[in-house]
């Protein structure tokens, strides 16, 4: 399960994003606490400022990809990691000397989008770079471990320094925990793995960013993929929203019990995260039918009697999510060349993480007015809508590294047909 702690790098990295991501966490809790109720915001200004993060992956994520091929990928990491500590710094600042106001965590949010846009694609394909090809789906399983243990760390500490300190100090410390992956990257020895090989040095950023479309164009199972994933970050996995929807629509609890559920689901993501860590290859399949088994089951959810099933429901589609983003990460980064995969991955997360601002508030309707559980059905319908449609518009070829069978029909005279059925070998497609 932690075979890839094994290689001396990847142990410094996946430390030091730890911690980095236990910061995270704390500045998530700390930001939302800050616009509803330190400035009073109100629920409109939480979602305008989760949009405002979320829709840089639209915009900036292709170039984040096309930095990721063609710069280091250490290097870059250092200059993205310095930035989202910088943003972080400032909004602390701004909060404990009191001079904070709505516009600036705006703009601030904006621009921790943009800062995470360019550094999820490198962040994701030097993995591939720390340890070796057999080890890339255990390491990017570890690191969604990683993601998925601070967020049961995170959020705690936030809430006590929250009620002790207020926000302020929050942001600090998350600053202060981009160091951490800051001096992991300055000790580890980056391997020379070939950058972008595909394009000229002349070729602009527009050029590269086309050789990678058509790449994609070109693979169709990637293509479904992509599709999948879409379906899934787009109407699926809206937790933040749903999840507060039911606590305090359906089973009418207050903001204990809805934090509650967010610390149960990350134990089905953790468990998933870790039961993912043991395959040794991913599979197309396993993103088909996880997807669909996510969606089932997130509409299934949204039908539960009581606050109690509906908690306890959440650890199964907890784990289901991880499996899902685990394998298509992992399928994409073994089945993609290197040259060409900080590209691809960058596409992948802006597909599943830019539509957020698209799904959301077509979630967030669907509950106004239909009621808080239609956000779950609508959301594990379309789920499963997509998929099914992925898989019987696209699966046409075989994955790649996969000879399709071929049957070749002889005539021959009825004799030897007869003689031979009887003792004819059993051959299993």
């Amino acid at each position: 399960m932690f075979r890839s702690l094994r290689h001396r790098d990847y142990r410094l990295y996946w430390s030091g994003m730890f911690v980095s991501n236990a910061g995270t966490w704390m500045q998530r809790v700390a930001q939302d606490w800050l616009v509803l109720v330190t400035l009073g915001g109100g629920a409109t200004a939480v979602g305008i400022t989760t949009g405002l993060q979320f829709l840089p992956f639209l915009l900036a994520a292709p170039f984040g990809g096309v930095l990721a091929d063609r710069l280091p990928k250490w290097q870059l990491l250092i200059a993205t990691n310095g930035f989202l500590g910088l943003v972080a710094l400032v909004l602390g600042v701004l909060v404990v000397s009191g001079q904070a106001e709505i516009w600036h965590v705006y703009v601030l949010a904006f621009l921790l989008g943009v800062g995470t846009a360019f550094d999820n694609p490198a962040r994701q394909a030097f993995v591939s770079e720390l340890v070796g090809q057999e080890d890339i789906t255990n390491a990017v399983a570890l690191n969604s471990a990683s993601f998925n243990g601070a967020r049961l760390l995170g959020p705690a500490v936030a809430g006590v320094l929250i009620a002790v300190l207020g926000p302020g100090p929050v942001f600090l410390l998350n600053g202060l925990s981009f160091a951490a992956p800051i001096i992991a990257l300055l000790l580890i020895k980056p391997s020379d793995v070939p950058s972008d090989a595909t394009s000229d040095d002349r070729d602009g950023p527009l050029a590269r960013m086309a050789a990678g479309v058509r790449y994609l164009r070109g693979r169709r199972d990637l293509v479904m993929v992509m599709v999948v994933m879409f379906g899934v970050g787009t109407f699926g996995m809206n937790f933040q929203m749903t999840n507060a929807l039911m606590a305090a629509d359906v089973y009418h609890r207050g903001p204990s019990a809805y934090g509650l559920l967010g610390t149960i689901m990350a134990i089905g993501t953790l468990s998933g995260a870790l039961l993912a860590a043991r395959r040794k290859a991913p599979r197309l399949r396993v993103v088909l039918t996880g997807a669909v088994s996510f969606g089932v089951l997130e509409a299934a959810s949204g039908l539960m009697p009581s606050y109690e099933l509906f908690a306890a429901a959440l650890v199964p589609i907890g784990v289901l999510t991880m499996t899902v983003l685990t394998s298509a990460n992992a399928y994409i980064q073994t089945t993609v060349p290197a040259a060409m995969r900080g590209r691809v991955l960058s596409l992948y997360l802006m597909l599943l993480m830019g539509g957020t601002p698209v799904g959301a508030p077509i979630i967030g309707w669907v509950a106004g007015e239909l009621g808080a559980r239609w956000s779950l059905l609508g959301g594990g319908a379309l789920t499963v809508a997509f998929t099914v449609a992925a898989y019987l518009a696209l699966n046409t070829r075989p994955e790649p590294g996969v000879r399709a069978l071929l049957v070749h029909a002889h005539l021959r005279p009825l004799h030897t047909a007869a003689r031979t059925r009887s003792d004819a070998p059993k051959v299993a497609a």
